[in-house]
């Protein structure tokens, strides 16, 4: 488990971006020149004889992501799949690298940090996406800090450093009552959010997931939420037509909204890291597409 933990939160208020937006594609910014020399030889020269180089330039896409609460549920997952995807992944996250084992662990760099104290500079060098899955209960000024201002301050340094794209992980959009969304909880990560899509209007990227459900490790021990999930998902693509109109009734969601499989939700990610044209706020429904695109 994370010691960010990760768990994500409710937003109590739309931000001013409504929805998952597209633009027309431009050429990526993150891209590097790579120079190579060759030589040939003509039909009819002896084989000794001399050519004059050639260079050649070609522009490589190189993709390096840094993850925050790498090690937890969802963050694991997140790079483990991108290792898969042949990115580059940096974890971070005040325990470190995860207890337990994966031939993919390898491929990680785990740096032991807290966001508040960070050498930011090391941390993005080379980043071309940041993925923030920050979250965590406690009284109202850790809430606050955890789920916003955790976040807020990751998002500037992103920002700052020049990092082009930045992910963060937050909840479906319950329709709970007001009091409850107005705890320091649910108010830090909509802080998060509108943070996020003011620094990066264009390309920031905001994934509201519902219950998220997989095999879950916890001090060396599996928890299978699969057990639940999977079963409860398959009902709510079989039953979707008559459950949607359920959830405009107040506090329905809680029951209602279709579970994400973790997996799906890092495929969603990857997504969103190779797509410049993927921004803006993303519901479960469109986390699951976008998911299924990465799996073509």
């Amino acid at each position: 488990m994370s010691s960010f933990l990760s768990l994500p939160a409710i937003s109590p208020h739309r931000p001013a971006f409504s929805g998952a937006s597209f633009r027309p594609r431009s050429l990526s910014p993150r891209l590097f020149k790579s120079c190579v020399k060759c030589s040939y030889v003509e039909a009819g020269f002896s084989s000794d004889s001399r050519s004059d180089p050639i260079d050649i330039v070609a522009d490589i896409k190189s993709e390096r992501v840094v993850v925050l609460g790498g090690n937890g549920f969802v963050g694991s997952a997140i790079c483990k799949a991108a290792i898969t995807k042949g990115i580059e992944v940096v974890s971070v996250s005040r325990s470190g690298r995860p207890n337990f084992q994966g031939s993919w662990l390898d491929q990680v760099t785990w740096v032991t940090g807290d966001v508040f104290y960070l050498n930011w500079d090391e941390v993005l060098l080379g980043a071309t996406a940041v993925v923030s899955t920050i979250g965590g209960f406690g009284n109202e000024e850790q809430m606050k800090r955890i789920n916003g201002e955790a976040n807020v301050v990751a998002v500037n340094a992103a920002k700052d450093f020049g990092v082009p794209k930045f992910v963060l992980i937050t909840v479906h959009d319950y329709n709970l009552p007001p009091f409850i969304l107005s705890s320091g909880y649910f108010t830090g990560k909509r802080n998060a959010e509108a943070e996020l899509l003011s620094k990066y209007p264009t390309s920031g990227v905001v994934l509201r997931p519902g219950f998220i459900y997989g095999k879950r490790k916890v001090n060396g021990l599996e928890i299978p939420l699969d057990l639940v999930g999977e079963p409860l998902d398959k009902i709510y693509d079989a039953a979707q037509s008559f459950i949607k109109p359920l959830r405009s009734l107040p506090a329905s969601d809680l029951l209602l909204a279709p579970p994400v499989n973790v997996d799906d939700l890092a495929l969603a990610v990857i997504n969103a890291i190779k797509d410049d044209d993927f921004f803006g706020i993303f519901t479960i429904e469109q986390i699951k597409e976008a998911a299924a695109k990465m799996r073509v």
